[in-house]
């Protein structure tokens, strides 16, 4: 397997000078941002560039997902999905991570990277509100201020977090803009922190402008280094596949990293939808999307041919995402990572099947990377497949019970 490689590109646009390390991966990324934001971006580069490699501050940080955060977490064998299956299936069990989701590694990461810098305020938007609920919680701990933007659609949806993050402290904002969704959360966000540039904007995903693909990435590695390990450990050697749920990347990359030199397939799965392709009825920026600029970096995104962001739809709120994260668009330029689809209907048939085969509720958006695999198990016979689930399904159960209802018990999953 080709190793990706991050690489400095031509700057696009005078907003992409200044920095100390590269803002490319391959041709995507960069920094697209309003000017107002460079000076904070900048000092943002500078400081996790000094702290990455500062002993005091990974030991800190290496302390809270110890002894506050629970890692390492568990790898899990799904002794029945694999017999089922016909394939080896090892579960990285991110879902049992405090708050319930991998949002915690760079929530806490960057939570610490802002009391350095001396900010007293986190900004965050949220989809599936893991996030906000991670960012809350990061706050809490730390004494700083958090506002999470939240699309009023998903926090019709996500009801639980949203009660979490404002038991936690944190301001919820609804968003009612455009499809009140997770891409008019991140324009929230955006817009607060060019307005209020000294408070440290904690990015949810591996996108955005340079640093946060680079940064939240880094900080997710941990998921990837422990799964390795863990796996040599239980079951020896390396696994087949590295297999992750995409929506703008975080989880998938954190496993992928560790793999990148490996003969190990990367295969990530995007949210399919309604499962017709079509334009809106979708999340699958491989699928159909080009090459194209939103949110601060250059990706994969979803758009019209007027150049205009389409309309995105998935079951999973934390999958509705226009655009994924620059890294993986590099990996599937090289050839070095595969992208596929599960549609919703898959996704909710892989929710029922941990649920009823391993005791394990899935997030609705970990259930499409388990979801692909039931549908293309054929493809999977005899291979061992390491799985991140990155999070829990309690946030998704009035989702899933409506997708269910609405079904009609077409969803059955036989033992």
């Amino acid at each position: 397997m080709q190793v990706p490689q991050v690489t400095q590109s031509p700057s696009i646009g005078a907003s992409s000078t200044g920095f100390r390390s590269p803002s490319r991966f391959g041709r995507f990324g960069g920094c697209f941002a309003a000017e107002t934001l460079m000076p904070a971006l900048l000092e943002l580069e500078s400081a996790f560039l000094e702290a990455k490699h500062d002993a005091t501050f990974n030991a800190e940080l290496d302390g809270l997902l110890a002894t506050y955060a629970g890692r390492p977490t568990p790898l899990t064998f799904a002794k029945t999905v694999s017999r089922l299956l016909g394939c080896e299936l090892y579960l990285k069990r991110e879902d049992l991570l405090h708050t319930g989701a991998h949002k915690l590694n760079h929530s806490l990461g960057q939570a610490l990277l802002a009391q350095l810098m001396g900010k007293r305020e986190l900004i965050a938007e949220t989809g599936a509100g893991q996030h906000g609920v991670a960012t809350a919680t990061a706050g809490a701990l730390l004494g700083l201020k958090v506002r999470v933007h939240m699309g009023a659609e998903d926090i019709r949806r996500q009801a639980p977090n949203v009660q979490r993050m404002r038991l936690l402290g944190a301001r919820v904002l609804p968003v009612h803009e455009g499809q009140r969704t997770l891409k008019d959360a991140v324009n929230a966000a955006l817009r607060d922190w060019v307005g209020n540039p000294q408070a440290h904007y904690c990015l949810g995903s591996a996108l955005g402008p340079h640093p946060f693909p680079s940064m939240v990435g880094h900080f997710q590695a941990v998921v990837g280094e422990e799964a390795k390990a863990q796996f040599a450990a239980q079951a020896g050697g390396l696994p087949d596949v590295a297999l992750a749920c995409v929506g703008g990347g975080s989880n998938a990359i954190g496993l992928f990293r560790a793999f990148m030199s490996d003969p190990v397939e990367l295969l990530g799965v995007e949210a399919g939808g309604r499962g017709t392709g079509a334009a809106g009825e979708h999340a699958a920026r491989f699928l159909t999307g080009e090459p194209g600029v939103l949110h601060g970096c250059h990706t994969r995104v979803l758009r019209d041919g007027d150049g205009q962001i389409q309309a995105t739809a998935s079951i999973s709120a934390g999958l509705d995402y226009p655009a994924v994260g620059p890294q993986h668009a590099h990996l599937a330029e090289l050839g070095a990572a595969r992208y596929e689809t599960a549609s919703d209907d898959e996704a909710l048939r892989a929710f029922r099947l941990l649920a009823r085969c391993e005791g394990i509720l899935p997030a609705l958006e970990s259930s499409h990377a388990l979801g692909f695999l039931m549908t293309r198990r054929a493809d999977f016979r005899g291979r061992r497949v390491l799985l991140n689930l990155s999070g829990r399904g309690d946030k998704d159960l009035a989702s899933a019970v409506a997708g269910f209802a609405a079904r009609r018990g077409s969803l059955g999953v036989a033992r």
